[in-house]
């Protein structure tokens, strides 16, 4: 596999535990430098690995042990700090969404070709045996031709259990540009890309309190819209109704249903790697689980990172920067078409990306599977 490929970190927030858990030891890749607004969170996360060194931000995006930026920070620091690492000469992948706005991840895209360097994006989720088995079922015809779709997330905000809500309810936050892009790639994996939305959104309430942690009680301000809905028209024809808000207590609908002429798919939680596919054919009497086809077994936040940096010339990557860009303009669209009262066709479209064999966990580990009777 040759030299591992070198890894630095720029935000050391809740989130990146899980990818320093996926990352740290895996062969393909070394993690060499962390970095944080907070130089002290910084000090004692590599203090925790051996061979990493706490840098500051602008020291990590301009280190020449760094080959690739992995970017944890907040929505609103997406575009910053991957254009700092692009000027730089360096591979970004991010969490999700790509930019804040649509501006920023548009300038993301063109700075990285004139430079010549990859830009990888969360979810990775989409990558997993859920979403993926529930593709190969559409794509060898399961429940024949797709002709509608619907997406629904309902949940009563993230205030409650977060310590640190904010950046939930300000630009890049929301439940649209939070929690879609888990839906919408879904979506682009299943049924293709987007051509034209219609949406609609309210926003009932100014403040959020919050729940936990040592600001509990403390009231913060809402900047964005808290219930999104609206109609994808996708490019093969089907229509997807999609549902986001962070203003309903539960839901019983399916996080994602695809409705064919022979048959219902229902898909588990994209936020998920796993999870039960089910279908319901046409003249049947109930469901039936779908046996695990495909995706990354047992997977684990920071797999999308691992396959962006061992793609190299055989295929592009999965979690690519352009599928996160048209996301990001399918979820910007929806909130300019509520927020204008007219259907938006996109300018952006993006192909699904190969889609994922079973891969056994130990392989995308790459870890050496052991015989069946070793302990």
């Amino acid at each position: 596999m040759g030299d591992a490929h070198r890894i630095g970190v720029v935000g050391l927030g809740v989130i990146s535990r899980v990818y320093l858990d996926t990352l740290v030891g895996h062969p393909a890749v070394r993690v060499t430098a962390v970095a944080d607004l907070d130089a002290a969170r910084s000090a004692s996360v590599a203090a925790e690995l051996p061979g990493v060194e706490a840098l500051s931000v602008a020291e990590l995006l301009s280190s020449p042990d760094v080959d690739t930026v992995l970017n944890l920070t907040v929505p609103a620091a997406h575009a910053e700090i991957a254009l700092g690492a692009i000027g730089h000469g360096k591979n970004v992948y991010g969490e999700k969404p790509l930019a804040a706005e649509l501006v920023g991840a548009q300038a993301v895209m063109e700075a990285a070709a004139r430079a010549g360097v990859g830009v990888g994006c969360a979810p990775d989720t989409v990558l997993g045996t859920g979403i993926q088995t529930a593709r190969a079922a559409v794509a060898a015809g399961g429940i024949g031709r797709p002709q509608s779709a619907s997406a629904v997330m309902v949940t009563p905000g993230h205030e409650r259990w977060h310590p640190q809500p904010d950046f939930y309810y300000t630009a890049g936050g929301g439940p649209l540009l939070d929690m879609g892009p888990y839906y919408l790639a879904s979506l682009v994996h299943l049924l293709g890309p987007v051509r034209a939305v219609t949406g609609a959104a309210g926003r009932p309430r100014a403040e959020r309190v919050i729940g936990s942690g040592p600001r509990a009680g403390e009231r913060i301000p809402v900047e964005v819209d808290t219930h999104v809905t609206g109609v994808l028209e996708h490019a093969g024809g089907t229509l997807t109704t999609l549902t986001t808000s962070f203003d309903g207590v539960a839901t019983t609908a399916a996080p994602i249903e695809v409705h064919g002429e022979t048959g219902t798919l229902a898909v588990p939680d994209p936020n998920r790697f796993d999870g039960e596919v089910r279908i319901f054919a046409l003249g049947g009497t109930d469901w039936r689980t779908l046996p695990i086809s495909a995706g990354y077994a047992d997977g684990a936040r920071g797999v999308g990172l691992l396959d962006f940096v061992t793609a190299g010339e055989r295929r592009a990557p999965r979690a690519s920067g352009a599928l996160a860009l048209h996301v990001l303009e399918t979820m910007t669209a929806l909130l300019r078409s509520a927020a204008e009262g007219r259907r938006i066709e996109l300018t952006t479209s993006a192909e699904p990306p190969a889609p994922v064999p079973l891969t056994a966990a130990e392989e995308w580990r790459g870890e050496k599977s052991r015989p069946a009777d070793s302990p």
